[in-house]
């Protein structure tokens, strides 16, 4: 019966530590995971995320030879 027991704590001490462990890792999927706004290119009509795009005359270009032709 004391075996058991010993066997019991030592589980319990073994899940606590994995537990504790597991709360304190740093979680590298909510750092990587940051949503942009996709824009619509106005000369081609491809979308693609407003940081990669040019503005010009309030509409989003994919680039810059698109940019000229839809000026022209």
């Amino acid at each position: 019966m004391s075996r058991l027991l010993l066997l019991l704590a030592i589980a319990v001490v073994v899940y606590l530590l994995i537990k504790s462990y597991r709360k304190n890792a740093p979680r590298q999927d909510q750092d990587k995971t940051v949503a942009e706004d996709m824009v619509r290119c106005a000369h081609c009509g491809v979308h693609l995320p407003k940081g990669e795009s040019i503005q010009a005359g309030g509409n989003f270009f994919c680039s810059t030879e698109h940019r000229d032709a839809h000026n022209k």
